[in-house]
């Protein structure tokens, strides 16, 4: 299988090593052009596939920060959304490739939760939403009773958040989360504050629901390697799996090139092409 680093040192060999640059766009459109990595996107995706890599090259586009993150890791965090059928538009909450340093990796929005559990047809109803200065009248944890009047709201101040389920079969479940306790949470597990500095609620949110439906709630096959990644991800517990595509590759065998980059400005994209196609040994 290719690596990221099996592709980026035989790049740099074929363009004669060199001392590189930052990973640009012209780069992130020379992989996505290569044959091997379409294929993969279209066995996803279908026809929907040329529609999502677009939307990769217009989500780098956009970010000065994923611009200097190494391509592959960018394609590869983009490959997991579209295993989970999750757009990766940074407005719409489903799903984020967000970069952590020179890597991208995915993260799932609180609404990829919603959807994914919507789609196993086993939930009713689910949501979760900031409670405001004012509506909280009262929470018991032990019997989870939530008592909220929205009428009450003295203030646009969040002071918590708010998760409920309930499954077909009539099972219930409501939670509470004070902002103190979603802060000491963010504050031990979360590696970056990327996502809690662009959009502190949507990670909230999110904490509530993915907490939540792990505990109690009915999660398919797909929603648990969702919440895997998602929590190697904002942990940094980051599997080998994580940055590999699966496609044949021949690795070099003249050691370790770890400095080299890979060259933004002059990946042709046959070169790609001729790198995924060659067999495994």
């Amino acid at each position: 299988m290719a690596t990221t680093k099996d592709v980026k040192n035989a790049l740099a060999k074929r363009n004669g090593g060199g001392n590189g640059g930052p990973p640009t766009v012209n780069s992130l459109k020379a992989l996505l052009a290569s044959e091997s990595v379409k294929k993969r996107f279209d066995e996803i995706m279908g026809k929907r596939a040329p529609q999502f890599m677009s939307s990769i090259i217009n989500l780098v586009n956009s970010d000065a920060n994923l611009q200097k993150c190494d391509p592959m890791t960018v394609i590869s965090a983009a490959m997991v959304a579209a295993t989970l059928d999750l757009p990766i538009d940074k407005n719409l909450g489903y799903a984020w490739v967000v970069p952590y340093g020179n890597k991208a990796q995915f993260q799932l929005g609180y609404k990829g939760y919603v959807q994914l559990a919507l789609r196993t047809g086993k939930y009713r109803a689910i949501n979760a939403i900031p409670i405001r200065e004012g509506e909280l009248i009262k929470w018991n944890p032990l019997t989870e009773e939530l008592v909220v009047d929205f009428e009450q709201r003295k203030s646009d101040a969040i002071i918590g958040y708010a998760g409920y389920f309930e499954l077909v079969n009539g099972f219930r479940k409501t939670v509470y989360w004070s902002r103190e306790e979603i802060e000491a949470h963010r504050k031990r597990f979360s590696k970056s504050d990327f996502g809690w500095k662009n959009d502190y609620d949507a990670m909230a949110l999110k904490t509530v629901i993915r907490n939540m439906l792990s505990k109690w709630g009915i999660l398919s096959i797909e929603m648990q390697e969702a919440y895997t990644k998602d929590i190697e991800s904002e942990t940094g517990q980051v599997s080998e799996q994580e940055n590999v595509i699966d496609v044949p590759f021949e690795p070099t065998d003249e050691g370790d090139q770890e400095t080299n980059e890979v060259q933004g400005e002059s990946i042709d994209p046959a070169e790609v092409d001729d790198l995924f196609a060659q067999p495994e040994k």
